[in-house]
């Protein structure tokens, strides 16, 4: 018997019972824009306080084209999006086309991974930015642990990169998604959910790049 097939039958629990969900669903969600993603999610949407992973095999692939809408409705709430490190430059004219108010940007760029960590961290925890997003290869298991209990504390989208190799480990994130380039764009796997999973891959289609390689 398949494992889809075993799911099926009415003697088995799952995860991602509506129960279960109600335990573990943040207390704020962001919508990403793409309704089938949403549907996904926990409480339908980017989950504030929480850790999230985004993982990829290389930088560029529409990694913030998924995060256009969150950081767009975040800035427009006046609150500030920062950006740790990232391998691209943020492109100004992009991000203000999809709604995202430049005035609440910051950009933090440093070479050394435990300073962009502990820069993630601080900020997390002083609740004065509604997302961070950090770029790193090998954090530390007990980092990423200080990450999601200061995404709790300042109830802030904690979003960070990390190389594809890195679901061979344990995370304590609530959220860790996978993206993989095809011939038409960018599919979206949910590789862990807190409350559940067994979900299905959406496709993400180009949008203006929000990116430009640094010189």
């Amino acid at each position: 018997m398949t494992l889809d097939a075993l799911l099926q039958r009415a003697g088995v629990w799952r995860g991602g019972e509506t129960s279960l969900r109600a335990r573990h669903r943040p207390a704020q969600s962001i919508p990403t824009g793409l309704a089938p993603l949403d549907e996904q999610l926990p409480g339908g949407g980017w989950p504030l306080g929480w850790l999230s992973e985004v993982l990829l095999p290389y930088h560029g692939i529409g990694e913030l084209q998924l995060l256009l809408p969150v950081l767009a409705q975040l800035s427009q709430q006046e609150r500030r999006i920062l950006f740790i490190a990232p391998p691209y430059i943020p492109y100004a004219p992009a991000l203000w086309q999809q709604g995202v108010r430049l005035s609440h940007v910051l950009l933090i760029h440093t070479h050394k991974s435990q300073q962009q960590l502990w820069a993630m961290e601080q900020a997390l925890r002083a609740g004065v930015c509604g997302a961070v997003l950090g770029w790193t290869h090998t954090p530390d298991p007990r980092v990423l642990r200080r990450l999601q209990l200061a995404a709790e504390a300042g109830h802030s989208a904690a979003i960070l990169f990390r190389p594809l190799r890195a679901h061979r480990h344990a995370s304590p994130a609530g959220l860790r998604i996978e993206l993989t380039p095809d011939v038409n764009g960018t599919t979206v796997h949910i590789r862990k959910r807190r409350g559940g999973w067994h979900t299905r891959p959406v496709a993400l289609r180009p949008a203006p790049r929000a990116c430009h390689a640094v010189a």
